[in-house]
C-alpha cells in the first residue's frame, strides 16, 4: 500500500486561540497517526488547562461584540464561513481520510452537507429573537432572547470536519462566542478549519483547541466561565460530561450512542430491505462508525433467508482498502484501540453462540491498518453482547422475529434509544410500530438524507436535547422577561 503524506499547504497549524494560531503552551504534542498504514504523519499540539483557560478567556472577552451584531451581519459572516468550507472541500476530505480513515469520497459529502448546515442556521437566525405577553392595559411584557457567552462544543472522530464546522454553527448563529474541541485521533480538519476562518470571524469568536480529552476536554467542561456545553460522543464520556458540568450547574446537550434497530416485517421487499441496511449500516461511509447506524436487524422469518442473502451479495460488492483510492467503499477503523475494541465484540459474537455469515476481522489481502471487514452475524438473540452494546463498527446482527409484541420489547430493552429503521408496504404498520419504537427518529422504508430542520436526538441514553433544527439554535440562549409598569 502507497505511503500517505499530509501536503506541505495543509502542514499543521497550531490551535486557534484568539485569532492566533498557537501551539500547547508547555510543547506538548500528540501523534497522528495513519490508519491505514499506522505511520505517523505528523503531531497535533496537546492543550493544556492553561490553554484551555487562554481560548475560554479569549471567548469571553469577545462575546459581547458578536452577541451584539445585527443578526443579519452574523447570518452574513456564517454564509462566509460556509462558502470557504466548500470550497475547500477537497483538502478536508483529503486530511479526514488520512487521520480519521474514512473513504475521501465520504468526507467531501460531509465537509458540502457541513457547509449546507451553516447555510441553514444563518438562515434561522433571527428565529432567536424575543415576544410580547399580553398584560393588560396598564403594562408591558416582553421577553428577550439572550445568548450564552461561551459555548463549550466537544465533538467525535468519526465524522472529523462535519461535526467541527457543522456543530458550531448554531452556536454562533445564537450569537455565542464558541471553543471548539475536536477528538484527539482525527484533528486535522478542525485545525485546517481554523486556520481558514481566523480572518473571517473576530477574534476570539471561534476557538479550537486540540489534545487529549482527560486534559483538555476535561478543562473545558469544567471551566467555571463556560455556562453551556454540547458534546457528541459516546455514553460514558457523556456520563463524565455532565459529572463535570454538575458543579456549575450548566446547560448541558448531549448527542450520544446508538444500538438502533432496523426491523422488517414480512410484507417488505427484502432485497429493497436489504440494501437499505447496508446503507444504513454506514458501511461505505464510516465503517460503521455511527451512532445512527441501524447495527440490530429485526428481520420477520419469513423473509429473514431472502434479505440474509441480497444482504450478503451487496456486501460482497464492497472493496475495503485505502481510502483515498475512489475505488475503495470501507476504510480502516479510526484508531488502534478502537480496531482491537471492534475486534473484541467479533470473539464475542463467536463465543456466544453467534453465526458469522460474513466478514470476522482483517480482510486477507490487507497485512497492515485497523481493517474490519463488514461483519455480519445471524441466530443472535437479546442476550448477546453483540445485540445489546453499542460496537461502534461494521457489525450488524440479525434476529430473527414471528412474535410482534415479543419483537418490540426486544427492540426497546437496551437504554439506547437514538434512531430506528421500519420497512413495511403497510402504513398503519409503519405509523403503529414507529409510535412504539423508542428512539427519537425513525425512518421508514428508506435511509434517505435526513433533512435539516427535523430535530434530531435520542431518547433514554442516548442524549438529552435536539440538533440540527430550530431546537438546537434556541437552546444557546436564555430567554429573560421584562415587565414595564405603564403611566
Amino acid at each position: 500500500m502507497t505511503a500517505h503524506r499530509i501536503p506541505e499547504h495543509l502542514a499543521v497549524p497550531g490551535m486557534l486561540v484568539d485569532g492566533k494560531l498557537v501551539p500547547a503552551s508547555d510543547g506538548a504534542e500528540l501523534p497522528v497517526v495513519d490508519p491505514t498504514t499506522e505511520e505517523v504523519l505528523g503531531a497535533i499540539p496537546d492543550a493544556t488547562p492553561s490553554d484551555v483557560d487562554a481560548a475560554v478567556t479569549a471567548a469571553a472577552a469577545a462575546s459581547p461584540t458578536w452577541r451584539d451584531l445585527r443578526w443579519a451581519e452574523r447570518a452574513r459572516i456564517l454564509r462566509e464561513v460556509a462558502d470557504v468550507v466548500q470550497a475547500h472541500a477537497d483538502d478536508f476530505a483529503l486530511l479526514d481520510a488520512l487521520d480519521g480513515g474514512n473513504t475521501r469520497e465520504s468526507m467531501r459529502a460531509d465537509a458540502v452537507s457541513a457547509a449546507e448546515e451553516i447555510r441553514y442556521f444563518a438562515g434561522v437566525s433571527p428565529e432567536a429573537k424575543g415576544q410580547t405577553i399580553p398584560s393588560g392595559p396598564d403594562a408591558l411584557t416582553y421577553t428577550e432572547f439572550v445568548p450564552y457567552p461561551v459555548v463549550a462544543r466537544i465533538v467525535p472522530f468519526n465524522h472529523p470536519l462535519k461535526f467541527a464546522a457543522a456543530k458550531s454553527a448554531a452556536p454562533l448563529a445564537a450569537g455565542c462566542a464558541v471553543v471548539l474541541k475536536p477528538g484527539e485521533n482525527s484533528s486535522l480538519s478542525a485545525l485546517h478549519l481554523g486556520r481558514l476562518v481566523r480572518d473571517l470571524l473576530p477574534p476570539g469568536v471561534f476557538n479550537v483547541v486540540t489534545g487529549r480529552g482527560d486534559r483538555a476536554g476535561a478543562a473545558l467542561a469544567e471551566h467555571p466561565r463556560v455556562p453551556r456545553v454540547a458534546f457528541t460522543g459516546g455514553v460514558p464520556t457523556g456520563q463524565r460530561v455532565l459529572s463535570a458540568a454538575a458543579p456549575g450547574i450548566k446547560h448541558v446537550s448531549l448527542e450520544l450512542g446508538g444500538k438502533n434497530p432496523f426491523i422488517v416485517f414480512p410484507d417488505a421487499d427484502p432485497v429493497a430491505a436489504a440494501a437499505g441496511a447496508v446503507a444504513a449500516m454506514n458501511f461505505s461511509r464510516s465503517a460503521g462508525q455511527s451512532c445512527g447506524s441501524t447495527s440490530r436487524a429485526f428481520v420477520h422469518r419469513d423473509v429473514a433467508e431472502a434479505f440474509t442473502g441480497a444482504l450478503l451479495e451487496k456486501l460482497a460488492g464492497l472493496r475495503v482498502g485505502d481510502p483515498l483510492d475512489p475505488a475503495t467503499a470501507v476504510g480502516p477503523l479510526s484508531f488502534r484501540a478502537h480496531y482491537e475494541r471492534v475486534l473484541g465484540y467479533l470473539d464475542a459474537g463467536r463465543a456466544e453462540g453467534a453465526r458469522l455469515r460474513f466478514g470476522g476481522g482483517r480482510p486477507a489481502h490487507l497485512s497492515r491498518g485497523w481493517f474490519v471487514e463488514p461483519t455480519v452475524f445471524d441466530r443472535v438473540d437479546m442476550s448477546m453482547r453483540i445485540a445489546r452494546e453499542e460496537i461502534f463498527g461494521p457489525v450488524l446482527s440479525i434476529l430473527e422475529w414471528h412474535d410482534e409484541e415479543v419483537m418490540l420489547a426486544d427492540v426497546n430493552a437496551i437504554e439506547l434509544g437514538l434512531t430506528g429503521n421500519i420497512w413495511t408496504r403497510d402504513i398503519s404498520t409503519a405509523i403503529r410500530t414507529a409510535r412504539r419504537v423508542e428512539t427519537g427518529y425513525v425512518s421508514v422504508n428508506g435511509t434517505g438524507k435526513r433533512p435539516l430542520g427535523a430535530p434530531f436526538g435520542g431518547f433514554k441514553a442516548s442524549g438529552i436535547g435536539k440538533e440540527s433544527s430550530l431546537d438546537e439554535l434556541l437552546s444557546y440562549g436564555r430567554h429573560k422577561s421584562v415587565t414595564i409598569t405603564l403611566g
